[in-house]
This record gives C-alpha cells, structure tokens and sequence, in this order.
C-alpha cells in the first residue's frame, strides 16, 4: 500500500515540509502519516529515538518521506538541533512545526502533588511548545508563509480536579497560543491550538499519573475516545481554514462553550462531579 498525496494545492499543508515532535506514537504519529500522505516530508522527533524511526519507516513503508531525529524538547538546545537538523534536510526552513509532544499525569489534588511531577509535566508540556516557539517562529516569520498547530486539550479550559499540574501545562499552552496569533497577524503565518478531550492514545501509560486515575481514563478513552488519525485529519484541515481553536469532538465543543458561558456555575460543576465520584 501506498500514500496518494492530496492534489488540491489550495491546501497549506499539502507538500509541506513539516516538524512534528513526539511523533512516535499517538496523535504525533498520526500527524507525520497524515501530513506525508497530503505529500509532504516529514521530520519525525520524538525523545524515544526507537518510535521515532518506527513512525518514518511507517511512512517510508506507504511511499512517503520522513526523518527520524531524537530530541528532547525540554531541553530547548535540542530543539535548536532539531532546527537545524530539518533545515539540512529539507534544504530551507520548515514550514510547519507541530509541537505536540506531551506527557499525561494527574490522580492527586493540589497540596498532594510532587514536585516533580509538577516539574516533569511543566517540562514538557509547557516548555517544549515554548522552545518550539521561540526556535521555529523566527524562521516562519522571516520565510512569510507557512504555520505553527500547538497540541494542548480540553484540560486548558475544563480545569478538571486532581490533574493541576497537567491543566496549567495545557493552559499555558493554549495562551501561548493565542498570544503567537496575535502577533503573526498580517505575516502570513498561521496558528492553530488543537483541543481535544479524550484520544485514543499510550499517554495514560504513565508512572505520573495516579493508577485509579490511570484506570478511570483508560475506560473513558476506550468508550468515548476517538482515533488519533481522525484528530490529526480534522486540525490539518482547521489549519488549511486558517482555524485558531480546534475541538475535534462534540464535548470538548460543548466544555469550551459552556466554560466561556458560564464560568462560575462550570467550575462549581466541576467540583460536583469530584464529590459524587463521577
């Protein structure tokens, strides 16, 4: 089997030369298979160097192009290598950068969280889309064309108990966000924040996020999830529209809406559904 690339040059993310990090599984994976199917060449970062190149082979393996990179993205010099390893590469600067990699924790209210899960989630969450921004954006904003998708997820805006460390890591990302489209008006760059709620994905398997937790969101990701190909499909196609916030999913649809209706009631809800144990 192999990839035919979408023929509609209408569509900024056919053929483009793309960065996706955390691309060896879930949502990034996802997003390089997508993107390479749209025609596109794609570099696979992911600090797990093993996933990595099972994604580009993946994509080799279906007629596209793809180059694994092993990078840590809390570590913003690694992104700086990243950078410069897709320039080589691609012969020029990317033209998209899809900072999605991330790590899931969460189980304990605030007060009970470690300081380094705290730390760890920040590190990665938050910091790695801060030093995707910083690296990458000066050379969209110097090419004139070209985009930025930042994954955050509903846990920005639904502020849910016990997952603190991971709401404010996603908040924070969603602000990014919306700070970096503000300033790109007019440049020719374009952002988008993808917001999902639950995606069919490894991001529960994770020492940091507490094992009732971890349980509670497998079972809601096995029944309510969706993949994560139709995610990455669906923001790809936001971003061709020049979308800013992308839902993927009815609820997180309703969560944002409701959330920005009616802050104060959502937040006393939020709190109901903790003490009946939904």
């Amino acid at each position: 089997m192999r990839l035919i690339p979408f023929r509609n040059s209408a569509r900024r993310t056919d053929h483009a030369d793309a960065v996706v990090t955390g691309a060896g599984s879930g949502i990034g994976r996802a997003f390089a298979v997508e993107l390479a199917r749209r025609g596109g060449r794609v570099v696979c970062a992911d600090i797990d160097g093993v996933r990595a190149k099972e994604t580009a082979d993946l994509v080799a393996k279906l007629g596209g192009r793809a180059l694994a990179v092993v990078c840590d993205v809390s570590d913003e010099s690694q992104v700086r290598e990243l950078a410069e390893s897709a320039e080589n590469w691609f012969g020029g600067a990317a033209g998209l950068v899809i900072n999605n990699a991330g790590i899931g924790a969460g189980g304990n209210v605030i007060g009970a969280t470690s300081m380094s899960d705290w730390s760890a989630t920040l590190s990665v969450n938050l910091w790695g889309p801060i030093h995707g921004c910083e690296v990458f954006v000066p050379r969209l904003r110097e090419r004139g064309f070209g985009g930025v998708i930042n994954v955050a997820s509903a846990a920005s805006f639904g502020a849910a108990p016990r997952m603190a460390a991971y709401n404010v890591s996603k908040a924070g990302v969603l602000a990014l966000s919306e700070t970096l489209a503000a300033e790109l008006s007019g440049t020719g760059v374009t952002v988008t924040v993808l917001c999902p709620t639950f995606v069919k994905t490894n991001i529960v398997d994770n020492p940091r996020i507490e094992e009732s937790a971890a349980a509670l969101a497998a079972n809601l990701m096995k029944w309510t999830g969706v993949s994560p190909e139709y995610v990455a499909r669906t923001t790809l196609d936001a971003h061709d529209r020049g979308q800013l916030y992308v839902m993927p999913q009815i609820d997180a649809k309703v969560l944002w809406r409701v959330k920005r209706l009616v802050p104060a009631t959502f937040t006393r809800a939020m709190g109901l559904a903790q003490r009946v144990g939904l």
